[in-house]
């Protein structure tokens, strides 16, 4: 679906409250759901993607700081960081286009998704 709305932004001239924009948030809406439906599937602990906010409640509220056990501490910090990281490329590539982040995003996607075949075998000692 993000490879979809890449393709659609690098296509179609994208314009706020007409067709093309109205389009354009379907797909990536879309897409939000699907990987909603997908982490909430693979039940990750510790990892909420679409409420930040959450992340960083259970960051705070468990860490050893304010006498909590600190579990779970590293992978919600390394969630904070990523996500971070992925709104500063994105502001920045839309400095150029619309669909150079959209296309970056969907690579990125795809390689998650062949990568994690293989990380889930080695979580689970196979």
């Amino acid at each position: 679906m993000l490879g979809g709305a890449a393709i659609f932004a690098a296509a179609v001239a994208i314009h706020p409250n007409k067709l093309s924009g109205d389009v354009l948030i379907a797909l990536l809406a879309f897409a939000m759901g699907i990987r909603n439906a997908t982490v909430r599937r693979l039940a990750v602990p510790d990892l909420t993607t679409t409420v930040l906010t959450m992340t960083l409640t259970g960051l705070a509220a468990d860490s050893r700081l304010f006498g909590g056990p600190g579990k779970g501490s590293v992978r919600r910090a390394t969630a904070v960081l990523a996500m971070l990281a992925g709104a500063l490329a994105g502001a920045l590539l839309l400095k150029s286009s619309l669909w150079l982040p959209l296309a970056l995003a969907a690579a990125l996607a795809l390689a998650a998704l062949l990568a994690y075949p293989a990380a889930a075998r080695r979580e689970r000692g196979a």
